[in-house]
């Protein structure tokens, strides 16, 4: 999942998606990758693109699993750590020095606050390490905000991704 996340111009956009259809609608959008929060029948036919396990439960088909600081994973899978406050950045990073971080906002923040706030836990990422903001960007210009303050993808709702990456993905 790193790779796809780090290839290319720009930043990345990762797509959570509930069906085969969402997917394919991500993928010819331009999504990276792909989060999930259950399993999905056919979406390892359905899709190239690699497999972002969102869900406390025990990965399925995915290629990378989010997990919150502290919390037991044994898996084989690449590891995200999902933080959402300085002092969850120090303890994975103490804990488990991940290559990829997913920085979430505080729980119950608006639009406005939740961008305000994994802005603000960035600098203390590493140099090296990725990064990816669960901001439910609404705009181009928010993603290019997100792009240019030094994140390496955002996580959004399924809709008309196309804009958020700028382009569509190109004719194969």
């Amino acid at each position: 999942m790193s790779q796809a996340i780090s290839e290319g111009d720009g930043i990345a956009v990762i797509v959570r998606v509930d069906s085969v259809a969402a997917a394919q609608a991500a993928e010819s959008q331009g999504a990276k990758v792909l989060a999930v929060s259950r399993a999905i029948d056919g979406i390892r036919e359905a899709t190239s693109l690699p497999l972002l396990w969102l869900d406390e439960s025990a990965p399925r088909e995915a290629d990378a699993v989010a997990v919150r600081p502290g919390a037991e994973h044994e898996h084989a899978l690449e590891t995200v750590m999902d933080v959402r406050t300085e002092d969850e950045l120090e303890t994975a990073l103490e804990e488990h020095d991940p290559e990829v971080f997913l920085l979430s906002p505080h729980r119950g923040d608006d639009h406005e606050n939740a961008l305000e706030s994994v802005l603000e836990l960035l600098p203390d990422v590493p140099a090296g390490k990725l990064a990816i903001a669960d901001v439910d960007v609404m705009t181009r210009d928010e993603t290019l905000t997100l792009e240019r303050a030094g994140f390496d993808a955002v996580l959004v709702h399924p809709g008309d991704i196309a804009e958020l990456v700028g382009h569509g993905a190109p004719d194969v």
